[in-house]
């Protein structure tokens, strides 16, 4: 039996975003509504950010090194393995960084599945359901993952926490169904993002541990109580990549003179999502394509490289800092890019941290 609570959000105006948590256990309970009776006008209260389902315990805790994963890719974009150490160089605000750590071994990934049920993806879920499922089934003994199911801001809930069984996880993806509402898929990323961060601090996880998020999706959002300036600034807080499968082709493809359309609005969003954090956006023109795509993200969640580097130590904290990973030519000068996400908010001096080396 799941134990459930609630995680709930809060918005301060003074001082930018911040998150507090409050836990309580409680049992899920309908709620009547009750006979309007007249009253005098009050004033509209402000909105309430939205809230996830989700199992107590947080535990806050430092970091020490600053942790990448990276892709390598060729100018075709296929994966490039079995590069070494010597090969890289990492670069923050320009400034060649002394690489601490490196492996190209497969490390336990924890990543959550958020599916949008909005009626958008109506003609889509089964097949989305169907691709989870070879996603999920990939996982190795020590993965764990979670699923998320959301329609609008006030449908937002975790329908398994993080767990390694995957005949749990698989049940939870049988059991979704499309919703009307208005989709909040900022809204869904936020608090996923977030949760992801909560549960690995609150189970003293391991640093170099693949944080990631796959969302599903058409990417228009209707009603999210995030604004994307938000979004992105939790997001350069947390170390989650984001891969994202984005049905756009059946939005809105007409433009206006000074808004994009739609499904390049969408695009532009779901693109960002995956580039800044160091993920891959996959647009499948068909159902059919999902189980391929679905193949290529559990393989490439596992075929990245894990590098670690001390970050300066003079740095403000909150200042954000670009992070740029580069990879030699390969033979006969062939070109490989790396990816990984492109930057970090400091910390600020943390004089306690101690360096792991390989």
């Amino acid at each position: 039996m799941k134990t459930q609570g609630i995680l709930t959000l809060t918005f301060l105006a003074i001082g930018g975003l911040t998150a507090s948590v409050v836990l309580a256990q409680t049992r899920a309970k309908v709620v009547q509504p009750q006979t309007a009776t007249k009253a005098s006008p009050t004033p509209s209260p402000t909105p309430k950010p939205p809230s996830l389902q989700e199992e107590e315990g947080i535990i806050k805790v430092d970091t020490e090194l600053v942790n990448l994963n990276v892709r390598v890719v060729d100018r075709n974009g296929r994966p490039v393995n079995n590069l070494q150490k010597g090969e890289f160089k990492v670069f923050e605000e320009g400034q060649p960084q002394q690489i601490e750590f490196f492996s190209k071994s497969e490390i336990p990934t924890n990543y959550t599945l958020v599916v949008d049920n909005s009626g958008s993806l109506r003609q889509q879920l089964d097949k989305v359901i169907e691709a989870g499922k070879i996603l999920i089934n990939s996982n190795k003994p020590e993965d764990e993952t979670s699923i998320i199911r959301f329609v609008g801001n006030d449908k937002i809930t975790i329908e398994e926490d993080f767990t390694s069984k995957k005949q749990d996880l698989n049940q939870a993806l049988d059991n979704m169904f499309i919703e009307g509402g208005q989709t909040a898929v900022r809204d869904a990323v936020y608090l996923a993002a977030q949760r992801i961060s909560d549960y690995e601090k609150s189970n003293k996880s391991d640093d170099r541990l693949r944080r990631a998020l796959v969302l599903v999706t058409d990417g228009e959002d209707r009603n999210s109580f995030y604004t994307e300036p938000q979004l992105f600034e939790l997001l350069r807080e947390s170390d989650v990549q984001i891969y994202v499968i984005g049905f756009v082709d059946d939005l809105d493809n007409d433009a206006g003179f000074i808004r994009k359309s739609p499904k390049s609005k969408a695009k532009a969003f779901l693109e960002k999502l995956a580039a800044d954090t160091g993920g891959k956006a996959y647009f499948p023109t068909g159902v059919a394509e999902l189980s391929g795509i679905a193949q290529s993200i559990a393989s490439e969640l596992r075929t990245q490289y894990s590098i670690g580097y001390l970050p300066p130590n003079d740095v403000a904290p909150g200042t954000f800092r670009n992070i740029k990973v580069v990879i030699n030519d390969g033979p006969g000068g062939s070109k490989r890019v790396a990816i990984t996400k492109a930057g970090r908010v400091a910390d600020g001096p943390n004089p306690s941290s101690t360096v792991k080396k390989n």
